[in-house]
């Protein structure tokens, strides 16, 4: 059994493709750049050469793409897009009509390529097809057994889109917290989350599979649990546990309690700093850190359900592309408490893979008959 899991983040793209018929260290793996810095560079490149651009394709994760498109515009260059493919700016297509987008149909869209009048650029998150024709050169195709993780803020056109994260959290948490809280089959995703529906329609219609190639299989999650859950297949993650994903974009901690996650928050990554993130640490587990005093600092909030206080956890496992934070300080600026406790998770030895792992344990938890265990108690 294969499975090809894929973890969309602000920096990279972390693509794990799983063989039940090697062991887990032999699986094999991709970190490259993130389909956001890719459009960044192809909007950036059209910049350069002075040309309009058009988007086409559906929504996808923002940030580098979206700062390159207002550069562009204050170069003086035109930007088109259709509606699917504008919503990736904001939820609000009024408010991407004021940024200076020109909204398009389809027809429009393929008129303004055609004629030469402006350069397209398909906007996707995930692209199988890229993926498969990077591993084509090595012999190897990609499965039909998919899972795929992007960071969705939900459908918030006329609120905060932080906001509005955290109620979805916070509904998750209320429902138990459990890994299966947090994972969906296309059919199952909620319909707040119009960016990983996106994906998964756009999976599904794939071209991929030859005529008469079994049904693809695929399960879908949000990038924060997706890493919280994959750091707990990590030997060194003693429950109660606070776990912290410092990813490029965002970093996420949450107090895990018999694999529940029964308390949350999430920042900006670029807003975070040691002292900061120790404080947080501390201040989730002892149930003392507010979703106000978090989202007025710039970050998206916090949710505590149940604290354990931090005297009762066993572990502080970090993980992230910039986990660095904590792993390069000095042991004199770690505060004592947190030092004794604390561990720098690589699952399977894959530190950039927690989050492909935590959706392995997601497509065992949809698709049982293909159970393996992978977090441990």
């Amino acid at each position: 059994m294969r499975i090809l899991a894929a973890d969309i983040g602000t920096g990279t793209q972390d693509i794990l493709l799983f063989d039940s018929e090697k062991e887990m260290e032999n699986s094999l793996l991709m970190v490259m750049p993130s389909p956001t810095q890719v459009i960044a560079e192809k909007v950036m490149e059209a910049t350069q050469t002075g040309k309009d651009i058009v988007f086409t394709g559906t929504i996808m994760g923002g940030g580098p793409s979206g700062r390159a498109v207002k550069a562009h515009l204050q170069a003086g260059f035109l930007v088109y897009a259709t509606e699917r493919a504008a919503l990736t700016i904001h939820d609000n297509l009024e408010k991407v009509k004021a940024f200076g987008v020109r909204i398009v149909s389809e027809e429009e869209a393929k008129e303004l390529t055609a004629s030469g009048s402006a350069v397209e650029i398909v906007m996707r998150d995930f692209d199988p097809e890229a993926v498969s024709k990077a591993l084509s050169g090595f012999g190897v195709t990609v499965p039909e057994k998919l899972a795929v993780a992007v960071q969705d803020h939900g459908n918030a056109p006329d609120k905060s889109n932080r906001v509005y994260r955290f109620e979805l959290f916070r509904e998750f948490i209320e429902k138990g917290g459990e890994l299966e809280c947090f994972v969906y089959m296309a059919e199952e995703i909620p319909p707040a989350f119009t960016r990983m529906k996106a994906q998964a329609d756009s999976l599904l219609k794939t071209t991929l599979r030859a005529e008469g190639a079994p049904e693809i299989k695929a399960v879908f999650m949000d990038t924060g649990p997706a890493a919280i859950f994959g750091a707990l297949t990590d030997p060194v993650a003693r429950q109660p546990s606070i776990v912290v994903n410092i990813g490029n974009g965002h970093t996420l901690g949450a107090l895990v309690l018999e694999n529940r996650i029964t308390a949350l928050f999430e920042h900006h990554s670029s807003r975070m700093n040691p002292e900061k993130l120790q404080d947080y640490i501390i201040r989730l587990a002892d149930g003392s850190l507010g979703f106000d005093e978090v989202f007025e600092d710039g970050g998206h909030g916090a949710y505590i359900k149940e604290a354990t206080g931090f005297s009762s956890v066993r572990s502080v496992v970090v993980t992230g592309p910039k986990r660095g934070m904590l792993e390069k300080l000095p042991e004199k600026e770690i505060r004592p408490e947190i030092l004794e406790k604390l561990h720098f998770a690589a699952p399977f030895g894959s530190m950039m893979l927690s989050g492909c792992f935590g959706l392995l344990a997601g497509f065992f938890k949809k698709y049982p008959e293909t159970s393996i265990k992978l977090i441990n108690p």
